[in-house]
């Protein structure tokens, strides 16, 4: 595409890149650059599962054309993140010049440069078996030399610079949502999730609370057809002085867990109560620790997974 493509227009002819400027609604363009097997991909897909359009791997030349796309209101794309590196070739030298157009047309944006130490990266290269794009019949560290001068300049003007060379999965993810929305006040969401040992532990869960040591309702006749959201099995569940400690020690225990998770800015929290079967006393469990996290102020939610098995 030409540098002389139009942008698109609303039907009055006033073309929407200049409406996000005079409205005062201007859309938000986050460019994601920086070095080959620093997070960038990861990142890219944070910001998609945030609501943000994400595209990869584009030519500089089509970031203005497509941020004229964006809408000032209603539907349509008002977050739009591009992710540019060395893959573009000769076109990632263009890059300046495309964002200079962006400012020109009263555009915000930011750029986001990822990095890594020489050795990390080296370690992802030999870790998928992947060559690195610019070290053609040299090594990967000649690759990675090379990338480095390229991305000298745009470094030094990056507004957001990220190392993500001790980053877990769940860091870079967190640090991303900080740099969407870096006002956003960090919750964290516990799922609390009743299972049976009969069917496996939920591979997914932080924390496992065994509450097999408690009364079983299914050796009683009148209570085992029932399930531990009916108050009788509930009862007889937390009837005991050990359960209620035990939940009460739970709670503590998750308080603290819980503010290391918002000052991590990790913001999902899964846990897994058990019993044999998942139908009555981790059911019971689970609806009560959910109920004391709530009037903690805690957002809380429960699923059954095996409560409906026979």
């Amino acid at each position: 595409m030409s540098d002389h493509t139009e942008a698109p227009t609303f039907p009055s002819g006033i073309p929407v890149i200049d409406a996000l400027a005079s409205s005062g609604e201007r859309g938000e363009v986050l460019i994601i650059t920086g070095m080959s097997g620093a997070g960038r991909t990861q990142a890219a897909g944070v910001l998609e599962d945030l609501g943000w359009y994400v595209v990869d791997n584009l030519p500089p030349q089509m970031i203005e054309p497509l941020a004229g796309m964006m809408t000032p209101y209603g539907g349509g794309v008002h977050k739009l993140a591009v992710v540019v590196d060395v893959r573009s070739g000769e076109f990632f030298r263009t890059l300046m010049d495309a964002l200079n157009k962006l400012s020109d047309k009263g555009t915000d944006h930011r750029i986001l440069f990822l990095d890594a130490s020489d050795a990390e990266l080296i370690r992802r290269y030999e870790a998928v078996r992947r060559p690195h794009p610019l070290q053609g019949s040299g090594t990967i560290l000649d690759g990675i030399a090379r990338e480095r001068a390229l991305l000298m300049d745009l470094r030094e003007q990056a507004d957001d610079y990220v190392d993500t060379s001790a980053f877990t999965a769940h860091e870079l993810a967190a640090h991303m949502a900080h740099i969407a929305d870096p006002d956003k006040k960090d919750e964290v969401t516990v799922t609390v999730t009743s299972f049976g040992f009969k069917y496996g532990q939920p591979p997914d869960a932080s924390v496992i609370v065994d509450a097999r040591f408690l009364a079983n309702p299914y050796w009683v006749d009148e209570l085992r057809h029932l399930t531990g959201l009916d108050p009788a099995v509930r009862d007889y569940v937390m009837a005991s002085g050990e359960a209620q400690a035990f939940l009460d020690n739970w709670v503590k225990a998750l308080a603290v867990a819980l503010s290391g998770f918002r000052r991590h800015r990790k913001h999902h929290l899964s846990i897994a109560v058990g019993c044999t079967g998942g139908k009555h006393r981790s059911v019971a469990m689970a609806e009560a620790l959910t109920a004391q996290l709530r009037e903690l102020g805690v957002r809380a939610r429960t699923a059954h997974r095996d409560m409906g098995r026979e």
